[in-house]
């Protein structure tokens, strides 16, 4: 029996399949952008390999695209007919179980799966990585952390995948408010694996969380070959750098990172939409004129609008229609999440709450009607975790939120949010915060005169 780079067995008999599927678990934790390519030959080579299809297949639901649904669909077929001849390990039946269970709507089933993986060896890297990619979308930060957690012990230093581990267990860290021990860890994560993004990118969340402008700008410049390989997670770190310069007041250099590297590239990937639309929305939120920028943007969202697989890919389209001023695509796509929300599966919940409730405030916020889209908007917020994403970047929800209530006049209510949106960031205000709290404190002031007259 042959082992993979993470210690487990694979029912793999071909040398050379069995480098092409660690190229492929390479990729993935480097968010390598060769590693659809490698796939693609450890398919042609092993067709029989059941744990391939259902890679295939998973990814495909992570894209969150509609139509990539059926390809997730014919992908689990396949590897079911694959479990069918025999030789499969229980770790390739459990990732087959875990694809089935996802498309049957429900991704924490398709973690606990991937669990079930990690409790037959613990050293095995890439399902670590899977259940922490699903955890993620469904915002489930702590249990990101205790994943990784436990595992560790089984990536000693003489595991070759331990610094990807390390960035795993940083941003889990970091994503529940240990942000020492998640810069630490990075660090030594990056490294061990100096071609890891996520690690980079964990670190990068820590300086955003806390403050440190200047050394999240060091450690992006300083690392590119930690991320200049990747799939569009690149536009992503791209994305990080602009907020830091935007935190610095550099407008100028925030707007050629958009137009030369945030949006080199016009896809309609929601996570690529998610970093456009939201680094827009800060810099209109900070005064700044974006120009037609939010056109391509939102002809994209508006196509997207029915996939309805993502509550965090749906709200970030509504950010674009809001953006361009699109009421009618708003409008249709509110009902469409209030429809979604009524049915039966996991992601149900999550488009009744925070889905609906913010996507009626996101829509009042576009049509100016700020009271409206407050009560909304505070309605969503202690659920806007369960959108999935990071802290960064369900940031700009939180943001509009609270300029909602500003323009509404609701001060008491607008400073209680930003005291708990400070409070996660260890008590440090970024220049959204100062500025904000600085206004409500002239509203205040110049109240009081006006009674006292």
């Amino acid at each position: 029996m042959l082992h993979d780079i993470c210690s487990c067995e694979v029912s793999l008999t071909d040398e050379r399949a069995l480098s092409d599927w660690n190229a492929v678990v390479l990729g993935i934790l480097s968010h390598g952008q060769n590693a659809a390519t490698h796939l693609g030959r450890l398919l042609d080579r092993a067709p029989d390999f059941a744990i391939a299809h259902a890679l295939k297949g998973l990814a495909s639901l992570m894209l969150g695209r509609r139509e990539l649904v059926a390809v997730a669909a014919d992908a689990n077929r396949t590897a079911r007919a694959k479990l069918q001849l025999g030789g499969a390990t229980e770790r390739e039946r459990l990732w087959c179980a875990a694809l089935d269970a996802w498309l049957g709507g429900h991704p924490s089933k398709a973690i606990a799966h991937m669990e079930a993986s990690l409790r037959l060896n613990p050293a095995d890297t890439i399902s670590m990585k899977l259940s922490h990619g699903i955890r993620f979308m469904l915002g489930d930060n702590h249990g990101m952390r205790a994943s990784v957690e436990a595992v560790m012990p089984a990536h000693g230093a003489d595991h070759p995948l331990r610094g990807y581990a390390l960035g795993c267990l940083a941003f889990g860290l970091e994503e529940t408010g240990e942000y020492a021990e998640a810069e630490r860890l990075g660090l030594l994560g990056l490294e061990l694996a100096g071609d890891d993004a996520w690690g980079l990118h964990a670190v990068t969340h820590v300086y955003d969380m806390t403050h440190q402008v200047g050394r999240g700008i060091t450690l992006i410049d300083e690392n590119t070959s930690a991320w200049d390989h990747c799939n569009n997670f690149r536009y992503h770190v791209w994305w990080h750098k602009a907020l830091l310069h935007l935190e610095k007041g550099d407008v100028e250099t925030v707007l050629t990172l958009y137009d030369t590297q945030v949006r080199s590239e016009k896809t309609d990937d929601y996570r690529d939409i998610s970093n456009a639309t939201s680094l827009l929305m800060r810099l209109e939120l900070d005064g700044v004129d974006v120009g037609d920028r939010w056109e391509e943007l939102a002809t994209l969202s508006e196509m997207r609008s029915k996939d309805g697989l993502l509550v965090f890919a749906d709200l970030h389209y509504m950010l674009a229609l809001a953006g361009d001023h699109r009421a009618d695509a708003l409008t249709r796509m509110t009902a469409r999440i209030a429809r979604d929300a009524q049915r039966s599966d996991e992601g149900a919940k999550v488009m009744d709450r925070p889905g609906v409730s913010a996507a009626k405030g996101l829509s009042a916020f576009g049509a100016g009607q700020y009271d409206l889209a407050f009560k909304h908007l505070q309605n969503a917020q202690p659920h806007f975790q369960s959108m999935g994403g990071s802290h960064a970047q369900r940031d700009v929800f939180e943001r509009l939120t609270i300029e909602a209530g500003l323009r509404a006049g609701q001060l008491d209510q607008t400073d209680a949010l930003l005291i708990a949106r400070t409070s996660i960031r260890d008590g440090n205000e970024d220049s959204f915060a100062q500025s904000r709290r600085t206004l409500i404190a002239d509203t205040r002031a110049l109240l009081t005169s006006l009674a006292a007259e």
